[in-house]
């Protein structure tokens, strides 16, 4: 079955780790047809925007798409291309699997963990003011002066519906990957409201679920003790949207970096996968990052497409390079200045060569 795809190449490293990664995917077997469209800085400069029109129309018309990294300006410019994405095709859920890979340098073995975003809602939703504006001021003075006439102000929403359907998927993830438990997170003792009203459905919601998966709830701060004490007691984690992104990175830090921490978005209909770290501008051109985190979003990517033996392949030659730890980037060296570290490029073809090696040693069994 033929496959169209849109192809995002981003910016930054972003075009170089996603050449690598269309050249791994074809390798695969699986039958492609990408359809590459521009988002990011470099189309700005062009066009006048970070994401055109057609990058929407493309992903809505083709159902699933991959994206390089792309920059986000820190204080100033344009808001985030990523999270305009989520919003504009109401891709609500973030899905971020963090898992211990032998040969990946990590303070930590043996994780297992998925954490489930909720990408729409809370204060990424973008509702915020300057200082001064009128908007901050009516908030301002709505507080009863609760709040300095110096702020700027953003609003956190959470709503019961955002809510249901991230929890919901959260709970169907965990009965079709056999996981056991889900533990929602909050800051609900301090956001009674808002965090209360999501630990609230989430309550709901785990009914349905009773005997089938054990559902917890934890506090944020204390979250993130736990996962560092022992998260081997840990399974599916299901969060609001800040939250979701803090704890996403912390246990993409236990299994050795964004290096090697892929991502999926989710919609009702529509899909787009993502490496969680940034572009990297400064090495752009040079063929230097790591293309691992793109390529295990690819493989999240083959799953989803159903293309079950093409996602088996590329995982377990994913884990022979990683294992081996030859044809590696920098970074995944055991000191960064290594000789033999390869380019993004290069780890790429070690990725393909060691497919067509386990496909020979299969057909011999």
């Amino acid at each position: 079955m033929i496959h169209k795809v849109t192809l995002i190449p981003g910016d930054g490293t972003g075009p170089e780790i996603m050449e690598t990664v269309r050249n791994v995917v074809d390798a695969t077997g699986a039958q492609i047809e990408w359809e590459v469209e521009e988002a990011g800085c470099d189309i700005m400069a062009k066009v006048g925007t970070p994401l055109p029109e057609s990058v929407l129309q493309s992903i809505r018309k083709n159902k699933v798409a991959i994206k390089g990294p792309i920059t986000t300006p820190i204080g100033t410019g344009f808001r985030s291309v990523n999270v305009a994405l989520r919003k504009e095709l109401d891709l609500y859920v973030c899905l971020r699997p963090c898992i211990s890979y032998p040969g990946v340098r990590s303070r930590y073995q043996n994780i297992d963990l998925v954490i489930v975003r909720e990408n729409t809602e809370d204060l990424y939703a973008g509702i915020e003011w300057s200082m001064n504006t009128p908007e901050a001021k009516e908030v301002i003075k709505l507080s009863k002066n609760k709040i300095r006439e110096d702020s700027a102000v953003s609003i956190k929403p959470i709503s019961k519906t955002g809510t249901s359907r991230i929890v919901k998927f959260a709970f169907e993830y965990a009965l079709k990957n056999h996981r056991k438990k889900v533990t929602a997170v909050t800051k609900a003792n301090i956001m009674k409201c808002t965090d209360g009203l999501f630990f609230e459905v989430a309550r709901e919601i785990a009914k349905n679920y009773e005997g089938k998966i054990e559902y917890e709830e934890r506090l944020i701060d204390n979250m993130c003790m736990q996962l560092v004490q022992k998260p081997e007691l840990y399974d599916v984690l299901v969060l609001p949207n800040l939250y979701g992104d803090i704890i996403s990175d912390l246990c993409a830090g236990l299994v050795g970096g964004l290096g090697v921490a892929p991502g999926a978005n989710f919609g009702d209909t529509l899909a787009v996968f993502e490496a969680i770290h940034g572009s990297a501008p400064k090495y752009k051109g040079m063929n230097k990052v790591n293309p691992s985190a793109c390529i295990l979003s690819a493989k999240l990517m083959l799953e989803y497409l159903k293309e079950t033996e093409a996602a088996k392949n590329l995982d377990d030659a994913i884990k022979e390079v990683f294992r081996k730890g030859e044809s590696v980037t920098y970074d995944m060296k055991p000191f960064p200045n290594d000789p033999s570290a390869v380019g993004t490029k290069e780890m790429g073809e070690a990725i393909i060569k060691a497919m067509k090696n386990l496909s020979k040693v299969s057909a011999l069994k």
